[in-house]
């Protein structure tokens, strides 16, 4: 369903009226999504209505001069395929007059009688048919496409036109007078009865009734039609600001966010697996190469990296030129924090064999990577004023950055610190596979941290 325009409250702050227009252009697109697939459903709701319609109305009265009507059907058809080859987001006049069209059409077959009917009865005998349901098929179908506003200017040119018939039978000749006095004189003095089967009334009390109704049910399915298309324009938001989770965290982190009323604010300290990769030697590979070209490896590389990230459940805090640092317990600490970490790691130097691999064979240097982790408390919460950001901080992310930095004169691709391994051991259980490329080191001196601290290490690929 769709609103030909968007009624949102006027934004408080710049920054708020900046979200809006963001959010009110994302729905935007989503409503011409929704427009297009409304519309095409409707019209097949109306094909399929009108060929009930076409079988129905000769089952009720088998007689040749219903084809006249079977034949109307067919520009009711020829009206929605057009609906459909005009439809667009927006106020359209050509949308609302093949609209129009549609009720004055059914209109007409309403009140004016059959041109090829073999009975000449007056034309008010054509309101005890009880046609004046058919304009609720057209009503029902207007709701599956079009705005609230829409749905009761149906309402409305209903109402017009059908009080314009009214009009034109009541100032119609009596066809058949000797008829209706044979009636009268049956019915005798029971005006009440005689208003009701008299060939000639045309029941403005029912009409009017008729006309209420219609615009009762209008008014109650604009109002439905709204509520959709607010809710619509909400999940579009949301869908938004899912979208933007999902560009820092993994899909199952997003989901848990989505549940939770702003989770990021709440300042905290938690243990956090933290993994600091990094390109060795890229600075100079980079000052060799066109800007194009160093792009281009960047975007490879960090797509390699930031999907094993995802992968194994971690969070992708920011890129660092040429790396990256990803926490796994962030926002919300797991069972295998520590793991995942280590796992990740060691997929991420897997990823980045096969990439070396693919690039010697298309004549391209291999790419050294380091890659760093570390396990221990963190702060975490939302720094900054205006633009705010969801950081990580304290000794652990400093160390996990400097493990890293230690790949170059142990010449390894992954320092481990021992608090780390321990968690995953612990996760894990000792014997796990994952452990086993793993080689024990000594103690060593990490600027920031006042003791030594024991570590792992993992070869390069030979």
């Amino acid at each position: 369903m769709l609103v030909e325009r968007l009624d949102l409250p006027a934004a408080s702050s710049s920054a708020r009226s900046q979200r809006e227009t963001e959010t009110v252009e994302f729905a935007q697109a989503a409503l011409a999504a929704a427009k297009r697939e409304g519309l095409q459903l409707a019209v097949r709701a109306r094909y399929v209505a009108l060929a009930i319609i076409a079988v129905l109305l000769p089952a009720i009265n088998p007689a040749w001069e219903q084809l006249y009507y079977v034949a109307l059907l067919g520009l009711f058809a020829l009206i929605g395929w057009a609906q459909v080859r005009v439809g667009r987001v927006g106020v359209s006049r050509a949308e609302l007059a093949l609209l129009f069209c549609d009720l004055a059409l059914l209109t007409l077959i309403t009140v004016v009688p059959n041109p090829f009917g073999a009975a000449h009865w007056p034309v008010a005998m054509q309101y005890h048919f009880g046609n004046f349901i058919y304009f609720f098929v057209l009503l029902a179908g207007a709701t599956l496409a079009y705005s609230w506003r829409t749905v009761v200017a149906m309402g409305t040119w209903t109402a017009v036109l059908w009080m314009i018939g009214m009009a034109w039978v009541w100032w119609q000749p009596d066809r058949d007078p000797a008829l209706t006095a044979r009636i009268a004189d049956a019915i005798g003095s029971d005006h009440r009865l005689f208003a009701l089967l008299s060939p000639n009334a045309v029941g403005f009390g029912l009409r009017i009734q008729e006309i209420v109704v219609f615009m009762i049910v209008a008014v109650t399915l604009a109002l439905a039609v709204r509520r959709s298309n607010d809710l619509l324009i909400r999940h579009a938001a949301v869908e938004r600001e899912r979208g933007n989770l999902a560009r820092y965290f993994s899909p199952n982190v997003v989901t848990e966010l989505s549940k939770h009323d702003e989770p990021l604010k709440q300042v905290r300290t938690q243990d956090v697996a933290v993994l600091f990769v990094d390109i060795v030697g890229f600075t100079a590979f980079a000052d060799a190469r066109t800007p194009e070209e160093v792009v281009r490896t960047l975007r490879e590389f960090h797509g390699l990296m930031e999907h094993e990230v995802f992968r194994h459940e971690g969070t992708l805090d920011k890129y660092l030129g040429d790396g990256l640092m990803a926490t796994f317990g962030t926002p919300f600490a797991g069972p295998r924090d520590a793991s995942n970490a280590l796992r990740c790691a060691q997929a991420m130097i897997a990823a980045a064999e096969r990439w070396n691999a693919q690039r010697q064979a298309s004549g391209e240097p291999p790419m050294r990577v380091g890659f760093g982790l570390h396990y221990g408390p963190v702060v975490l919460g939302d720094i900054g004023h205006t633009c705010l950001e969801f950081a990580v901080i304290g000794a652990t992310v400093n160390a996990a950055s400097r493990l890293e930095a230690m790949t170059r004169p142990l010449d390894c691709a992954l320092v481990a610190s021992n608090d780390l391994v321990s968690r995953a051991k612990a996760e894990l259980g000792g014997a796990a596979e994952t452990f086993q490329p793993l080689t024990a080191r000594d103690p060593q001196p990490v600027r920031g941290l006042e003791r030594p601290i024991a570590i792992w290490t993992q070869a390069r690929a030979v």
